[in-house]
Parts: structure tokens; C-alpha cells; sequence
């Protein structure tokens, strides 16, 4: 394990070591070094027991008995462990837990050393912290007695086994023999303090047996002050405990603690890898590069299962790299990009066996052989950078592998053993968890967002009676795709829609909604409805569909999707120059006037769509707008952010249109610009429209008495008016067209008759009445004399159709116009 990990892992804090009493027994049993924990579990001071037997502490006949048959079982066994019932000084009873261990001093000489503690007195908590302390009695412990100089006195057989060194080497050494000098002077600073204080300290420190250099082993030593009968400090004595297993799972605790936060920080694969090979150096490696396979970062995940032999190695892209040192001699390859792997590379065997490979002691002509020739500048690089210990951990998901994360050591002289290959297998697995997350999303925000491109307009063209250009910019990669969207749909009479919505919601499920609502849009804009009946319709299809929604809902315990949306419907006539408009919880347009001003009209908001509140919850407002003016519709994600207020998103958004001279291209272009620089969580549309007016020699209007008399007079108008326009191709459909539309006007309306024509990119032909009972074409028979206008007129015409008006009704006909006069 890296070195460096410690900076993650806490320090042992000496209340975290049992409170265990020490003494020290010669050959023949007499008590000769005494501690104060000892003191205070049982009530002797070392004045009372030092000099004496060993058993005069046990009390009752019973145990003294026990006691001998307990010396000779020490004397047997080399040592003793187990339970025992000790009275305490002031008479009441103690259960101990006992570990008498032989300690060897010079000349062959022996002492025992017994490690008591109290069992009955501590709290469960306490108790599972002792289980630590239990298992002394299965694996060794190292015991060292030192005098008040630190020399070593007395030891036991398992300290050989810590730290390799043989007994006869210690005595009358201090630590700096054995120990390197800045952990020497670490743990002989503790000692110092327990021989002047006599309190029980704990310290962790790391060793390196003289048989394995580079196998470092860590300890974690408590130190007792022994005392004679007077209260001196006789010498300090060290139970050691090999650690090294606890200290690598608190340090891959802690690792995998930092992955949790710093790896899948957004749904970028690139950054992810970036940020997996940033965790794992220092704290693993000295240099850590992530490669993925070069469709992942697209979105698209490798085609190739784990174990396929076939089809040739995959080119990789290097999403992640760190170093110890950027002053090292340059890595092989930089960030992004392409890579070639050698198919006889241990590198291409991970990709297709999907099993990580383990590389201690790294040969680069044996190991790596292949792509050394392969590529011997670059490998050259690697033997540069003083590379000795590889690890090639493979990113699997879903039986694929998604790429390659490489380990390796130059710095750190350990190389690399399997404890490490385990953990840093779990770290490339929560990263590769986190890329195939972000490949599932990614692959949910193609679609979504295919989906809506397909669904919004690919060419918006406003006719006659706007020029228009729109911006549409989805969300990041952390929100989706949302369901904003726009339209522009032309109406007779030369007449545009313009509209604007957005679907509650991301994903592919919003885009969904999305087109299902503009088609429902573009169909009741045929039907020529106000803005305010036309949003009470829409308002109902909302409605109906959240009813389909709950029906179809299985799961009782969890709620419907509920659909929800808001738009802003206009009509704009260039012929009035007026706007009609309503709004369904939509942002306001905003208007610009043909010097710069920017407003905001102040028009009702009615309720967001879904609510089932009828045409009473929206009401229309009409404008009239001088030729030239710029109408901006937009969705809140232009305008709303979680750090500003909306006022201030719209005053961004007035300032930008005030450059309303420039082109609807470069303005929109201006608008989108001032979005500011950090991702944003919604989708964004913005839709600009400048209105144009047709002059009033394209237009011709005559009024006509509800009369027979007057279908004649309406022929003869329309001829003059033709041959005045240059078209006289068109005077008989046309004629006959007037005909049939003023005849049905005097037959089933009442009142005054109007006839309008409208030259722009067709001929419209226009017949108002004052009845608000609408055309309906029919199928005569053979035998009828009624019903063959109508369908005479749909066989004429372009297209067709009726309107409601104030004072009644409109029915149209259109005719196409030759290129030169749709040009004109």
C-alpha cells in the first residue's frame, strides 16, 4: 500500500487500546515490576505486592492451588491465556482475562510478563473493542522491556517473527538499531513520555523485516511504565500487535470513502475517467492512466462482448491521466487522444479476457515485448518515467469493457501485490458503474433529443407576414432534454401562428409530449380558432391525456406521470398589421419596436395547461404593430436561472433585443450569447419574428348586397381586378370560385355580403357573411339539385376552408400563383 494513503486514515488514539494491568514475575514467582493500571484494577499498589509472590494477588486457598498448576503449565507450554476469578484488595470480585507470555533475557535467563484485564467492568462497546485485544491469545504478540535508557532488557520469542531480528542482537540496544531513524525517534518520544507520566500510550509504526525490504509491515505497539516497590520507573514495556491487515482496511475504507464523492461527479465519461485516474494517485499509484474504447466517448458503448476472440483490437482514447510529477519525463500518450493497441499486448488480452493483470516487477522486454518493438519511442518514454510495478485493471459493464485503467509505480519502491490489485479493481468498478450510467443516459439523450429535432420545425417560414429565425439549445448532460418547442404555421388570409410551449419535465418522455402537443396545435390552428378557444382546447387534450395516464399507471404506490405544459399561441394579419395573442403560464413576449424599445405587454397569464379550466382561464389580447416590429417568444430557460431572479433574466434578455437593426440571425445568435457561461439545467428556444405589412395594392375589398344581383356584380370585380394584376389565366376558376362562395353567402347568411382578394404568396379569395353557421361539404346524389358547390370549389382550389370573425364568418379558397407573381 502507497505511503502516501496515510494522510486518509485517522490515528490510533490511545483511548482506543484496552486499559490492560501489567506485571512483571521472575523465575520463582515474585512479583518485580508493577503498573499503575495494574494498581487500579486491583487495588495493590507496588509497594504492596513488588518483592512478593505472585500469588499473595489471588487471595483464596482455591487459587493458589490454581495458581501452581498454572506455574507449571507456564513452565510447560512457555506461556498461558484464559480467564480467572481474582479478589480485588478491598474484597470484591474480579473477573481477568490472563496472558502470561516467557520473556528471554541475557545469559538464557526468563521472566514472565501477565497482561490483565477486566472483563466484567466494561461496557459491550468496550467488549467488541476488546475482541481485537482477544485475539492476542491466538496470534503473537511482541514484548520488549527496556530500561529507564532505552536499552532493550527483555524479550520474547514473537518479536523475531515481527521484525526479523534474533534476541541476542537486542540486548542492550536501543531502537535506532533495528528501526529507521524517523520511526526510532518517534516511538522513543512516546516512551520517554509514559516513563515520567506512568500512563499507558499507543503508537502505530511501520517495519520492514530484513528478509523483504519492500514488504512493509505496520504495527501498533502499546507501552506500559514498570515500577518497583517504591514507585519507580524500572524500564517501559512494549506489546506489539502486527497491524498491517486493520491499517490496509482502514486505508481502503477511506479510498473507496473518496471515491464515493470525487468519481461520477457528472455524466461526462471523459471527465469520469479523468477523475478515477485523479482519486487513485497518490493514495494507489504514482501514475494512473484511463483509456476508454473510442465509441465511449460518443455514447456509445463497445459491441464486442467479454471472451470474443474475433474482429480486431479496438482503438482506445485516453479519458484520464495523473502523475506524482509533471516534471517526469512526458507518459507515453497525452489526454484524448487515439490509441493503438498492440493485439499481442498484455493491454489487448485484458480487452478481450476482461481479467486484470498484475505486473510486480515489471522487465519491459518481457512483459510488454510486443509494443516495445512495436513502438520503442514511446516505450522508451516509460522506461524514462522509472516504471517497475504495473497493474492493467479492465472497466467492464455488462459483460463489455468499456476500456483500460493502468496503474504503475516509480516513485514508491514497493511494487504493487494483490491487496492493491483488489482495491483498485474496486475502484474501476464504481467508475465503471458511473460510465454506464452516463452511456444509458447519453443513449436516452440521443434519442430524446433525435426525437425532437425530428419533431420541431427543420424550416420555419413565415409567409408573407413575418420573416423568422429561432434558436433551440437543449439542456446539459446533467438535466436532459427537455419538451421546449416552436412553431410557425400559416393561416389563410396571408395571415401567420406563431407559437411557443414547453412540456414540464426531461427526457425522452418530455420530447414525446412535446410533438404529440404541437401536432395537436397545428391541427387546431387549421380550424382558424381564436388564441383563447384554441388554448381552452389545448388545455382539454393536456387534460385528457393525463387522464390516459393515470388509467395506464399499474403501480399503486407510485403516482402518475402528470403531464404538464405551458404555450403562447399569436396570429398575426399583415394585412391589419394586428396581433392576437394568448398565453397559457408562459412567459410574456417581448416586443421591439422599429427603434430599439423593448416591451413586455402586459397581457393576462392565464393557467398552465392540464388544469381542465375551459376557455374562461384564458383571454386573448390584440395588438397593432407597425411594420418592422420584432416579436421574441421564448421558453423560461432563457430568462430563469437558480442563481438570478427573474427580473434580472429579463432585463438581459430587453437588453439583447434592443439591437433589434441587426439581422433575426445574428440577433438570435446575440440572445443565446448572453446566457451565461455555466451549464444550463432547461432547455432554451427563443423564436423571433419581424412583421411586415402588404401594401394595399395587393389587397382589393368590395362590399355586396345580399342579393341574387350581386353574384354577377362579384364576377365582373374579381375580372377587372385579375386583369389589373397581371393574371388573367386565372379569371374563370376564379370567377366561378366567387360565384359559388357569394351564392351560398346570400343563400344561408344574412346581411351584408363582403368580398375580399389577397395577393401574396397565393391569391386568397375571401366571402364574409354575418352567420356563424360553417360550410359542410357533402356527397350528392345523382338526383340532388344542392350540395355540388362546395365540392366544385374543393376541385378548383389549392385548398379551402372557414373561419369564425367577429360579426360572423369567413369561407375562403386559395389559388397558386405563377412563380414571377409569388416572387413579386
Amino acid at each position: 500500500m502507497n505511503t502516501n494513503q496515510s494522510k486518509l486514515v485517522e490515528p490510533v488514539k490511545p483511548s482506543e487500546a484496552p486499559e490492560a494491568a501489567i506485571a512483571m514475575i521472575d523465575a520463582e514467582g515474585t512479583v518485580v515490576g508493577w503498573t499503575q493500571a495494574a494498581q487500579q484494577l486491583v487495588g495493590y499498589s507496588a509497594r504492596d505486592v513488588v518483592g512478593r509472590s505472585a500469588a499473595h494477588v489471588l487471595g483464596p486457598t482455591d487459587d493458589a492451588a490454581r495458581a501452581a498448576s498454572l506455574d507449571e503449565e507456564c513452565r510447560a507450554q512457555g506461556g498461558w491465556s484464559g480467564t480467572m476469578t481474582v479478589r480485588h484488595r478491598d474484597g470484591h470480585t474480579l473477573t481477568l482475562t490472563l496472558r502470561v507470555s516467557l520473556l528471554w533475557g541475557e545469559n538464557g535467563s526468563h521472566r514472565w510478563l501477565v497482561s490483565v484485564t477486566d472483563i466484567g467492568a466494561l461496557s459491550s462497546g468496550a467488549v467488541n473493542g476488546l475482541l481485537r485485544e482477544s485475539l492476542l491469545t491466538h496470534a503473537p504478540i511482541g514484548i520488549v522491556v527496556r530500561d529507564p535508557q532505552l536499552r532493550c532488557t527483555w524479550v520474547n520469542d514473537a518479536m523475531e517473527h515481527h521484525d526479523g531480528i534474533p534476541r541476542d542482537r537486542r540486548f542492550g540496544r536501543r531502537l535506532k538499531d533495528s528501526l529507521p531513524g524517523f520511526e526510532a525517534e518517534a516511538l522513543e518520544v512516546v516512551m520517554r513520555q509514559v516513563l515520567e507520566s506512568g500512563a499507558t500510550m499507543v503508537h502505530e509504526y511501520r517495519a520492514w523485516p530484513p528478509a523483504d525490504r519492500r514488504r512493509e509491515r505496520v504495527f501498533s505497539a502499546s507501552f506500559f511504565c514498570l515500577e518497583d516497590a517504591d514507585g519507580t520507573a524500572l524500564g517501559v514495556c512494549s506489546t506489539s500487535v502486527d497491524v498491517t491487515g486493520n491499517r490496509r482496511a482502514r486505508e481502503r475504507l477511506a479510498i473507496l470513502s473518496e471515491a464515493s464523492t470525487r468519481i461520477g461527479s457528472t455524466l461526462d465519461v471523459m471527465q469520469t475517467g479523468q477523475e478515477l485516474a485523479a482519486l487513485t494517485v497518490p493514495l494507489l499509484a504514482d501514475h494512473a492512466l484511463v483509456d476508454l474504447v473510442e465509441s465511449v466517448p460518443f455514447g456509445v458503448e463497445p459491441s464486442t462482448p467479454i471472451g470474443t476472440t474475433s474482429g480486431r483490437t479496438p482503438l482506445l482514447r485516453r479519458a484520464g491521466l495523473a502523475t506524482i510529477d509533471p516534471h517526469v519525463p512526458e507518459l507515453p500518450w497525452v489526454r484524448e487522444e487515439v490509441i493503438h493497441v498492440h493485439p499481442a499486448s498484455p493491454f489487448a488480452h485484458v480487452l478481450r479476457t476482461g481479467r486484470s493483470h498484475l505486473v510486480p516487477v515489471l522487465d519491459m522486454d518481457a512483459h510488454l515485448g510486443p509494443w516495445v518493438h512495436h513502438d520503442p519511442a514511446r516505450a522508451q518514454k516509460v522506461r524514462d518515467s522509472g516504471v517497475h510495478s504495473l497493474m492493467v485493471v479492465p472497466i467492464r459493464a455488462r459483460r463489455c469493457v468499456l476500456g483500460l485503467a493502468l496503474f504503475s509505480r516509480s516513485e514508491e519502491p514497493k511494487p504493487f501485490q494483490e491487496d492493491d490489485l483488489l482495491l483498485a479493481e474496486e475502484l474501476v468498478t464504481r467508475a465503471a458503474l458511473c460510465l454506464d450510467n452516463a452511456l444509458q443516459y447519453a443513449r436516452e439523450r440521443a434519442a430524446a433529443l433525435t426525437l425532437q429535432r425530428d419533431l420541431l420545425p427543420h424550416r420555419v417560414r413565415g409567409g408573407a407576414a413575418v420573416e423568422v429565425a429561432s434558436r433551440y439549445v437543449p439542456a446539459d448532460m446533467d438535466h436532459g432534454v427537455g419538451g421546449d418547442w416552436f412553431d410557425v404555421i400559416e393561416l389563410s388570409g396571408a395571415r401567420v401562428a406563431l407559437v411557443v410551449g414547453d412540456v414540464v419535465g426531461h427526457g425522452i418522455n418530455a420530447a414525446a409530449t412535446m410533438g404529440r402537443l404541437r401536432t395537436a396545435v397545428r391541427t387546431l390552428a387549421d380550424l382558424d380558432l381564436p388564441p383563447d378557444e384554441l388554448l381552452a382546447h389545448l388545455d382539454d387534450t393536456v387534460r385528457r391525456l393525463n387522464e390516459e395516464i393515470e388509467e395506464d399507471t399499474n403501480e399503486p404506490d407510485q403516482g402518475p406521470t402528470v403531464v404538464g405544459a405551458t404555450c403562447l399561441y399569436a396570429v398575426y394579419d399583415p394585412v391589419t398589421r394586428r396581433c392576437t395573442m394568448a398565453r397559457a403560464g408562459h412567459p410574456p413576449p417581448a416586443i421591439i419596436d422599429p427603434q430599439g424599445h423593448v416591451t413586455f405587454p402586459d397581457m393576462p397569464a392565464g393557467a398552465p395547461l392540464g388544469l381542465g379550466l375551459g376557455v374562461l382561464a384564458f383571454e386573448s389580447v390584440e395588438l397593432e404593430l407597425p411594420e418592422g416590429s420584432v416579436l421574441a417568444f421564448y421558453t423560461d430557460g432563457l430568462v430563469e436561472s437558480r442563481d438570478d431572479d427573474l427580473d434580472v433574466g429579463m432585463g438581459r434578455l430587453g437588453a439583447a433585443l434592443a439591437q433589434s437593426s441587426r439581422s433575426l440571425e445574428d440577433l438570435c445568435s446575440e440572445v443565446v450569447e448572453t446566457l451565461p457561461a455555466r451549464t444550463h439545467s432547461d432547455d432554451v428556444t427563443l423564436l423571433l419574428a419581424r412583421t411586415r405589412a402588404l401594401q394595399a395594392a395587393r389587397v382589393a375589398s368590395w362590399d355586396l348586397p345580399n342579393e341574387p344581383a350581386a353574384v354577377r356584380t362579384a364576377r365582373r370585380l374579381v375580372s377587372r381586378q385579375l386583369s389589373t394584376w397581371g393574371m388573367k389565366h386565372l379569371k374563370a376558376t376564379v370567377e366561378l370560385i366567387v360565384s359559388e362562395l357569394v351564392t351560398n353567402a346570400i343563400r344561408y347568411g344574412g346581411g351584408p355580403v363582403r368580398l375580399r382578394l389577397i395577393q401574396h404568396q397565393v391569391l386568397t379569395c375571401e366571402v364574409s357573411d354575418t352567420s356563424t353557421s360553417h360550410p359542410r361539404p357533402r356527397h350528392p346524389s345523382a338526383f340532388d339539385e344542392n350540395g355540388r358547390g362546395l365540392v366544385l370549389i374543393a376541385h378548383l382550389s389549392r385548398r379551402w376552408g372557414s373561419r369564425s370573425a367577429s360579426d360572423g364568418k369567413v369561407v375562403w379558397a386559395e389559388q397558386d400563383l405563377p412563380p414571377t407573381a409569388a416572387a413579386r
